[in-house]
C-alpha cells in the first residue's frame, strides 16, 4: 500500500468514527443548549480556529465568481440549513431512527452523481452495496423504530431533508471545488453557515434556558473542533480523491461507532442484531467497491501473464 493510500483510508477510518460518535454528543448538548443555537455555535468555534489555522500556513483565500458559488453553496446546503434541520429534529426521534433516515444519504448522492458527474456512473455493485449496508442499518435499529413524541413526523422530515441537501451539496463541491484548499473551503463555508442557526436561535430560542455546564461546553468543543475542523477538512480531502458514492458510506459506518460508543460510555447492551447488522453494513461497503476490486484483480492477474 503506498503513502497516499494509507493516507485515504486514515482519513476514511477517522471520518467514520468521529462522526459516528457526533450524534452521542449532539444530543448530549441539547440537554443544556437550544438547537439552533447550538448548531449555530458549534460552526463559529470551527471557523475560529480554522482561521488561524489559513493564516499560520498562509493560505490563499480565492473569491472570484466559482469560489463564491461554491462558498454559498457548502454555507447553505452544506452547513447552516441542513445542520439545523438535525439539530431540531434531534429532540424529537431517538439518535438511532435518526440515523437509519440519514442514511438515505448515500442514496441520494449515487443518484446526484450518476446525474452531474460523467466519471462516477452508477453500477450494479454500486447499487446492490448501498441496499445492503442500507438493510444492515435497518437489522442494527430495529428496535429503536418508534417515536412517543407527537413532534416525531416533523423531525424525521427534518433528518431526511438534512440528508438531501447535504448528499446534493457534496456532489456540488466534487464538481467546482477541486482547486480551492479544504482549510480555506470550510473557514468560509462555516463562518457564513453559522449565521443563519444563530439568527433562528436569536429569534426562536430568545428566552430558552441555557445551561452552562461541562456537558455544554464539552459538547461544543469535541463538536467544533472535532466534529467539524478535523472531519470536515478530511471529508474534503478525500472528495478530491475518491469517488463521492464510496465517500458517502462513512454515514453507514457512523451508527455502528455510536452504538459501540453507547455500549462503552454509557453502559447499553449490545444486542445480536447489531452484530449481524454491522456484518451487512461491512459487506454493503466490500460490494460497492467492487468493481474497484475486480478491476485491480485483474489487472494484477494480466501482470502475470508471460
Amino acid at each position: 500500500m503506498n503513502a497516499e493510500r494509507a493516507k485515504i483510508w486514515t482519513g476514511f477510518v477517522v471520518v467514520s468514527t468521529v462522526w459516528g460518535s457526533t450524534w452521542l454528543a449532539i444530543k448530549i448538548g441539547l440537554h443544556s443548549v437550544p438547537p439552533f443555537l447550538a448548531a449555530g455555535i458549534r460552526f463559529l468555534v470551527a471557523a475560529s480556529v480554522l482561521l488561524v489555522i489559513v493564516r499560520i500556513r498562509r493560505l490563499r483565500v480565492p473569491f472570484d465568481a466559482d469560489a463564491r458559488r461554491l462558498y454559498i453553496t457548502l454555507s447553505i446546503l452544506s452547513f447552516s440549513v441542513p445542520f439545523a434541520l438535525v439539530y431540531w429534529g434531534q429532540q424529537f426521534i431517538p439518535s438511532g431512527l435518526s440515523s437509519i433516515l440519514f442514511s438515505v444519504y448515500p442514496f441520494w448522492v449515487a443518484i446526484c452523481a450518476h446525474l452531474f458527474l460523467k466519471s462516477e456512473r452508477l453500477d450494479l455493485f454500486k447499487i446492490t452495496g448501498i441496499t445492503v449496508g442500507f438493510a444492515g442499518l435497518v437489522i442494527v435499529f430495529s428496535g429503536d423504530l418508534h417515536w412517543s413524541d407527537s413532534n416525531a413526523l416533523y423531525g424525521m422530515l427534518a433528518v431526511l431533508a438534512s440528508a438531501f441537501l447535504q448528499g446534493f451539496a457534496l456532489i456540488l463541491i466534487k464538481k467546482y471545488g477541486q482547486p480551492i484548499n479544504p482549510f480555506v473551503m470550510n473557514l468560509v463555508g462555516m463562518s457564513s453557515g453559522a449565521v443563519i442557526p444563530l439568527l433562528l436561535g436569536i429569534m426562536l430560542e430568545w428566552g430558552s434556558p441555557i445551561t452552562v455546564d461541562t456537558r455544554a461546553i464539552g459538547s461544543i468543543l469535541y463538536l467544533a473542533l472535532v466534529g467539524s475542523v478535523l472531519t470536515f477538512v478530511t471529508y474534503h480531502w478525500l472528495l478530491k480523491r475518491i469517488e463521492a458514492v464510496y465517500l458517502s458510506l462513512t454515514s453507514f459506518i457512523n451508527p455502528i461507532v455510536a452504538v459501540l460508543l453507547g455500549a462503552a460510555v454509557l453502559g447499553e447492551s449490545l444486542e445480536l442484531q447489531v452484530f449481524v447488522g454491522a456484518l451487512f453494513v461491512l459487506s454493503g461497503i466490500l460490494i460497492a467497491n467492487g468493481k474497484q476490486l475486480y478491476t485491480k484483480l485483474a489487472v494484477r492477474e494480466g501482470e502475470r501473464l508471460p
